[in-house]
């Protein structure tokens, strides 16, 4: 509530958050209505004290006092303001679980650009700053919602056995920072989202929403807040975005295109001191375990690093028009103010293009087949949230930030699913090697050597399973193959654009096999029943045109004989024409 740092006591959170150079956080959720609070409310402190930190009511001060009031008891009256289960019992003795001593009440959801939307925002004008800023609050939006309507579900029972969607929605409260630790430009929102939620029981009964179920969404969340905020980048400044390698056989980030890499350096401080500090820490395990960390080692030891290298926050009070002031002769003297000042006429060229390079059409079947190699080679046995969180990364990657058909994520879902996944436990499924390669036994040990190639990285190696997967739809498509599995036209969000390299391939191939004859896969029958539809369509044609010329009144004369002509002799300026001995027109005697 006050940038992550601390206040003194007996100073006002107004008066902190003024000092931190934060704004004050505000209520967000369809579930405000069931406390008396509406979207866009200030947070105050007795509000988050009582609703984040003791789990009861927001007004839970003015309840108490009523029941007071009435004549009941100080422990009615409290119980009263509970949303739930008291956090009392999670300190009694009739507590089973261990884990539950310390109960948590919410839950703290980050969303931040990438790193070339935090250097326009700090180094560009009001403007852009101000689109920046509302393209951040759509995203984080649109994601909060998916996560109230597809994701959050209330539980009770033991262990929880009873799960139903929350009935009005969730409470979030958002509170937005500037800066990282370092100093640099970091615009996020901090989306604190209480675990009090009612049931669907009637009896406007409160609960904690499944904490399970969230987190094994967190992704899937992540990959739509940046498809959407792409997205509204795009539709609202014209730019376009290109994958970034920030680690060599690791997943790219998309970046706006036209912006100089360099200011990405200068502004992801952070990451670079972590950088530093990782080989320390990485030379302990490997000397420790004796082999290298896998993928969940290094994840935990850059978090270590992450710790140990955290610096204080500042405590030199700055508003954010001196922070940008700060950042942009910060960002001059390092680079020039050529890269300043045009940044934004750069990022517009580049978008240009872009749009001229790269064709934003989805292929609904392409994308399914994409997915799931992906998610099957980094992880074996997969849940749907998986796919739905590289469909959303695939979307990334092929509109560049054009739009995309709302439930286009989820359709591609439905496919891999239904067509190229088979089932491996109560809730675990894995891909179907038989369904991405019919027909074809030789085939199907093309992904698996890819699993076992350990000198690549996962990613790396999944790209190779997803590119041969890829060859092989468009080769069947290509040769239109009987009894092949018929596959969706593609879903074009935007206007046509000029035909990419691959098009063209394709086109030259198609060309190329047309001279070349009918494949050797195609069956007799088909090329005997095209040539009968062709000479019914000759036959048809000929029966028009004399049906025309009937109606017409003419009737059809034969060609006179053309009587033979006597020699002439050719007008200077007058070519034979191609392909014949003679001429066929002569100048006039």
């Amino acid at each position: 509530m006050v940038g992550d740092g601390h206040r003194q006591a007996g100073k006002s959170l107004r008066a902190a958050q003024d000092e931190a150079g934060v704004p004050p956080g505000f209520w967000t959720g369809r579930g405000l209505a069931a406390v008396g609070l509406a979207v866009g409310d200030v947070v105050t402190e007795r509000q988050a004290e009582l609703l984040l930190g003791e789990g009861r009511h927001p007004d839970a001060d003015r309840i108490e006092g009523e029941c007071l009031e009435e004549g009941k008891s100080p422990a009615k009256a409290r119980r009263a303001t509970v949303l739930g289960r008291p956090i009392e019992h999670n300190k009694s003795p009739e507590t089973e679980k261990a884990k539950e001593r310390s109960p948590w009440l919410a839950m703290d959801l980050v969303f931040r650009a990438p790193s070339t939307a935090q250097i326009a925002w700090a180094l560009g004008d009001d403007g852009i700053r101000r689109v920046l800023e509302l393209c951040q609050d759509i995203a984080r939006d649109k994601a909060l919602a998916w996560l109230e309507d597809s994701v959050a579900e209330i539980r009770w029972g033991s262990g929880g056995k009873h799960r139903k969607p929350v009935k009005d929605g969730l409470i979030v409260a958002v509170f937005r920072h500037y800066e990282s630790r370092a100093g640099k430009p970091l615009l996020h929102d901090h989306a604190v989202i209480s675990i009090r939620a009612r049931r669907p029981d009637g009896k406007g009964t409160w609960g904690n929403w499944s904490a399970d179920s969230m987190l094994e969404h967190i992704v899937a969340a992540d990959t739509l807040y940046t498809l959407h905020f792409m997205e509204e980048v795009s539709a609202r400044l014209g730019w376009a975005w290109e994958p970034r390698e920030v680690t060599p056989g690791k997943r790219p980030v998309m970046e706006i295109a036209g912006i100089d890499r360099r200011l990405i350096g200068w502004q992801s401080t952070r990451r670079q001191q972590i950088a530093d500090a990782l080989p320390i820490l990485v030379a302990d395990y490997e000397e420790a375990h004796g082999h290298a960390p896998g993928e969940r080692a290094a994840k935990a030891l850059d978090r270590q690093a992450a710790d140990r290298t955290r610096p204080p926050k500042r405590k030199v009070a700055r508003s954010l028009s001196e922070l940008r002031d700060g950042w942009r002769k910060s960002a001059i003297w390092a680079f020039g103010a050529c890269t300043v000042y045009r940044l934004a006429q750069w990022a517009r060229a580049a978008a240009a293009a872009v749009w001229a390079r790269v064709r934003p059409v989805v292929d609904i079947a392409l994308a399914a087949v994409d997915t799931v190699a992906v998610v099957y080679v980094m992880r074996g046995a997969f849940k749907r949230h998986h796919l739905l969180a590289e469909a959303r990364r695939h979307l990334a990657h092929v509109l560049r930030g054009r739009p995309h058909e709302p439930g286009l994520d989820e359709q591609i879902v439905r496919m891999a699913v239904d067509g190229y996944t088979r089932p491996v436990g109560r809730t675990m499924m894995t891909a179907d090697l038989r369904a991405l390669y019919p027909h074809d036994i030789e085939d199907q040990a093309v992904v698996r050597p890819l699993t076992r190639a350990r000198a690549k990285s996962p990613y790396e190696r999944a790209r190779l399973a997803a590119g041969a997967l890829t060859v092989r739809v468009r080769a069947v498509r290509r040769s239109r193959r009987l009894n092949s599995r018929s596959l969706p036209q593609a879903v074009a969000p935007v206007g046509p654009l000029p035909r990419s390299r691959l098009d063209r391939s394709e086109a030259r191939a198609a060309r190329a096999s047309k001279r070349a004859g009918p494949a050797l896969d195609t069956d007799v029958a088909t090329v005997e029943e095209t040539q009968r539809v062709i000479q019914t369509m000759a036959a048809k044609i000929q029966d028009g045109i004399r049906e025309r010329t009937a109606a017409r009144g003419l009737r059809p004369q034969p060609a006179p004989a053309t009587p033979p002509q006597p020699h002439r002799t050719q007008q200077p300026g007058a070519q034979p024409a191609p392909g014949r001995s003679t001429p066929t027109t002569g100048g006039a005697a």
